[in-house]
């Protein structure tokens, strides 16, 4: 069910590349700021910039060879774009995403033709009618939807088996490193995109882990910002409580400047905005700053060990205070959490279905998937599903107290504790381990990552690139408490900076 390119973009993306050779600069993983002053500059176009996208889609997404990240386009992309080329020619540049290609997760509401299906089959024919408020943020920015990423099937919520990246609707994504690996999930295909360069920002979501994972597996930034700060509605949900779009992108600048943009025009953000983070990038940005570091969620694997030490040599260098040997107590968090999930699963979804006008509940999705087995659960089933279905309301004295714990232990308990009791700026963690080997029968070997203090609190959460494992791409966490977004951006943005260890995937 993949769209395709046709023949005719095809060649206008090669006649693209063509005439790209003839300019100064190379196009190859440009930055929002770097397109900007080409386009500015007369050396390229917003048409040009699609359809150079859409041609390294066609090369190295498609076939069985490909990386299977981009599963929708846009249909009115081109379009757009001329628009907006039409608009900067008359001296209206909208913002610094004006004219700027933006994959997003197929789980977000887009009123463009294209469907929000969450991988299943279930809504393969979901074409919303409205954009989803972080979409019309987007789109009044004069950023360019050029089309949908894979994502792990109902954003990871449906078996405790899964394989990261495989949807029942379109099959499994691919690590642009190592095409045997995983791209972690849910925003799988994100990942994945980003890191190939198939655009300059993508958007993924998280509950938990699901934005900095992909980020980490696939060489990139992620950045996961404060819970409420970008509108959660028209996303096909899994938990208000943790639910958050974030940033996927190949440098922290765009990071920084995507989460702004996407912030606008949140409808539930009253009292969570953010200063402008691009103001806050800067290159002293470590300097003074009292790090933690919490060796507790490290000690997976040596090699990892060995390039956070790396990366901790760097926050020295930079003039930062490291407090090293921390430690964050999970105890029953990880419980509290999972009850809260599948409560929350239940409600919240039932609510997006309805509001949809889809006519379907949670009952009637794991009916749908027991009747369609072949092509829904050819490998893992959905017992999450069914301990979601299970559950009560949402004033059940056994979901309002796993919430309120969860919250304590990662939040006042955790998170702020630490923070205060060593005055500290921030903490910082190896995200997760280096990407394991896909595998749909028993589902990928995971080792635990960083992600779910700041997940479980709704505080913010940034991942940079720490250097490589064997070939593959292992990722830095730091977080920190509530609307510390400037603290992350100034820190995240010195630290790539300094160390610039990101390197682009042989494709």
């Amino acid at each position: 069910m993949k769209t395709r390119i046709s023949i005719t973009v095809l060649l206008m993306g090669l006649i693209t590349l063509f005439a790209h050779a003839q300019t100064d600069e190379p196009h190859f993983e440009l930055t929002s700021a770097q397109a900007q002053r080409l386009m500015q500059e007369g050396k390229l176009t917003s048409e040009q910039l699609v359809n150079y996208y859409l041609n390294r889609i066609a090369m190295y997404d498609d076939g069985e060879n490909g990386l299977n990240a981009v599963v929708q386009l846009n249909s009115n992309a081109i379009a757009h774009a001329r628009t907006l080329d039409k608009e900067r020619a008359s001296g209206q540049v909208r913002s610094a995403l004006h004219g700027i290609p933006v994959l997003i997760k197929d789980n977000i509401d887009t009123a463009d033709g294209m469907a929000n299906t969450a991988g299943s089959h279930a809504l393969a024919k979901h074409f919303p009618t409205n954009d989803a408020p972080l979409i019309s943020a987007l789109r009044d920015a004069g950023a360019i939807i050029l089309g949908k990423t894979n994502l792990s099937e109902w954003a990871n919520f449906r078996s405790e088996r899964s394989s990261s990246g495989w949807s029942g609707l379109w099959g499994q994504t691919k690590n642009p490193y190592d095409k045997t690996r995983s791209p972690c999930g849910s925003s799988s295909g994100t990942g994945s995109a980003i890191a190939a360069d198939f655009a300059i920002l993508g958007i993924g979501t998280e509950t938990d882990g699901s934005v900095v994972c992909p980020s980490a597996f696939n060489g990139i930034v992620g950045f996961k910002p404060s819970l409420g700060v970008v509108s959660a509605s028209g996303i096909i949900p899994i938990a208000h409580s943790q639910d958050t779009a974030g940033a996927m992108t190949r440098t922290v600048a765009d990071a920084a400047l995507l989460i702004n943009l996407m912030a606008s025009e949140s409808e539930d953000n009253q009292q969570t905005t953010l200063p402008d983070l691009t103001k806050h990038l800067r290159k002293d940005g470590l300097k003074d700053k009292r790090i933690g570091v919490v060796r507790s969620l490290a000690g997976r694997h040596e090699v990892v060990d060995a390039r956070f030490n790396e990366a901790i040599e760097v926050f020295r260098e930079r003039g930062a205070v490291v407090v090293d040997d921390l430690s964050l107590s999970r105890g029953d968090m990880g419980q509290h959490e999972y009850t809260v999930l599948l409560y929350e699963f239940k409600h919240d979804l039932n609510a997006y279905l309805e509001n949809a006008g889809l006519n379907l509940t949670l009952t009637d999705l794991i009916a749908f998937n027991r009747k369609n087995k072949a092509i829904q659960m050819p490998y893992f089933q959905q017992e999450i599903f069914e301990l979601a279905n299970a559950k009560g309301s949402l004033q059940e004295e056994a979901y309002l107290t796993a919430l309120a714990e969860s919250k304590r232990l990662a939040g006042k308990d955790g998170i702020d504790a630490l923070l205060k009791q060593h005055n500290l700026d921030l903490l910082v963690a190896p995200t997760t381990h280096a990407a394991s080997k896909i595998d749909l029968i028993n589902g990928e070997k995971y080792l635990g990552g960083a992600s779910s203090f700041a997940a479980i609190a709704g505080y913010p959460h940034i991942t940079v690139p720490m250097g490589y494992v064997h070939g593959l791409p292992v990722g830095l966490s730091m977080f920190t408490g509530y609307l510390g977004e400037p603290i992350l951006v100034e820190a995240a943005y010195d630290f790539e900076q300094a160390s610039q260890l990101r390197k682009a995937p042989n494709l």
